[in-house]
C-alpha cells in the first residue's frame, strides 16, 4: 500500500514538473526581473499585429495613449523597465511603427 502511495506522488511530482517547464517555454522573459521586455520579443512584433497579438508577446505596455487624428486614431504602448524601453505605435489599431533602445542580443 505504501508503494503504491509513493509511486502516486512520484507521478503527480514529475506532471506538476513537466507542467512548469512546459509553461515557460513559451515566455520569454528576461531572466534576472521576469519582465517581458526583450530583444527577441520586440524582434517578434510586426507592423499589421493589433494590439492583442502585441500584447501576447509584450504584456500589458506601461503606459499606453491614443490620439484621435481626425482620418485615423493612433495609439501609442510604451514598455519600460529601468532605462530600458520598447515604443510601438498603432494606426487604426495595426502596428504601424516601432522603437527601442534594447539593442541586439
Amino acid at each position: 500500500m505504501r508503494q503504491v502511495m509513493m509511486e502516486k506522488i512520484s507521478r503527480s511530482f514529475l506532471l506538476m514538473m513537466l507542467v512548469a517547464v512546459l509553461g515557460l517555454t513559451g515566455c520569454d522573459r528576461n531572466a534576472a526581473t521576469g519582465s517581458k521586455l526583450t530583444r527577441l520579443n520586440f524582434d517578434k512584433i510586426t507592423t499589421g499585429m493589433s494590439k492583442a497579438q502585441v500584447e501576447t508577446i509584450m504584456g500589458a505596455p506601461t503606459s499606453a495613449e491614443t490620439k484621435d487624428m481626425l482620418i485615423f486614431k493612433k495609439t501609442v504602448y510604451r514598455y519600460e523597465e529601468g532605462t530600458n524601453f520598447a515604443e510601438v505605435t498603432f494606426k487604426n489599431d495595426e502596428l504601424d511603427s516601432k522603437n527601442t533602445n534594447l539593442g541586439t542580443q
